[in-house]
């Protein structure tokens, strides 16, 4: 069943692609609930994510009904072993962090997505760098980008800054916490033969300390793209621990201060029960769900992330 299933969606993404210029899709993402399992296409390799059927399963039935899965996609893709990249996701220990380690053997390639090129890194964290449920999000920052200011927050990889920057955004200023993920950024950028300046600046900083001295400092911005980790509580933060769902009113209210009057921020997340308190943000912005018209096609689950438009009312 995962074989032909993986056959046909394989034969119209791949058509898809084409038309769109997109090398990275989601092929297949727990369809049959007997195979509980993702896939997505890496132009021509596969990363698979796989999750535990049962909780008393045994160890045997485990590696017997995980080595199935595995033939299963690889005869009907076509590929080879060194093709394909398995992680596991275990309920009872919960997700690994995306800033952990999870192997070494550094198959690290470039794609491309809507004619620019992103870095993957398909073997080393659990997350390959490159977001695919936030595709037509990035075309939506592209497409405001032109003669603007951006600061992209949280921002991973920085995918956001590239689709800015090829908008033609005056300035971009990229935040993350991770120096490893900010030297990514830089990489990026230049992969599209940008490069980091005074006008495109990458800065290894806790987003939160970010934003308030941005605020002394008068900083101003007219797209923010706001995309927070569920729960954080690295040492690295000003604060002991952040939690999107009792943290975000303050950071979005952080984020308002350096806005410009009908300055747009866009705040996504992926915590399933997440609700946003429209009340606690007092009335600063007009807010919009954009959640719909951000899942791409290629995504058959409609709650992978949440997205809101925020306008700063002028």
């Amino acid at each position: 069943m995962l074989a032909n299933r993986l056959r046909k969606r394989q034969k119209h993404l791949s058509k898809w692609g084409r038309r769109q210029g997109v090398s990275c899709y989601r092929l297949y993402e727990r369809d049959i609930p007997e195979y509980p399992c993702i896939v997505d296409w890496y132009d021509g390799e596969v990363v698979v994510w796989l999750y535990e059927r049962k909780r008393d399963e045994t160890a045997v039935s485990q590696t017997t009904f995980r080595n199935e899965i595995l033939h299963e996609i690889q005869t009907a893709l076509g590929l080879q072993p060194s093709q394909l990249f398995v992680k596991e996701r275990v309920v009872q220990s919960g997700l690994q962090s995306q800033y952990e380690k999870y192997g070494r053997l550094h198959h690290v390639r470039l794609v491309q997505e809507h004619g620019l090129n992103f870095e993957v890194n398909l073997s080393d964290y659990l997350d390959t760098g490159l977001f695919l449920d936030h595709r037509p999000t990035r075309q939506m920052i592209r497409a405001r980008a032109a003669n603007k200011r951006l600061l992209n927050l949280f921002a991973y990889t920085g995918s956001f800054t590239v689709y800015a920057v090829a908008g033609g955004a005056s300035h971009t200023t990229t935040v993350d916490l991770s120096q490893t993920y900010c030297q990514w950024v830089a990489r990026n950028l230049a992969h599209n033969n940008f490069q980091t300046n005074a006008r495109h600046c990458v800065i290894a900083a806790d987003c939160l300390h970010y934003l308030a001295e941005a605020a002394q400092r008068h900083e101003k911005y007219d797209l923010i793209v706001c995309d927070p980790p569920t729960f954080s509580n690295s040492k690295k933060m000003s604060q002991a621990s952040f939690a999107v769902d009792r943290d975000h009113v303050a950071l979005l209210q952080a984020c308002g201060r350096l806005l410009t009057p009908g300055g747009e921020l866009f705040f996504s997340n992926n915590a399933r029960q997440f609700k946003l308190d429209e009340g606690g943000l007092n009335g600063r912005f007009t807010i919009q769900n954009i959640t719909t018209q951000t899942i791409p096609e290629d995504f058959r689950n409609g709650r992978i992330h949440q997205c809101w438009l925020l306008t700063h009312k002028e």
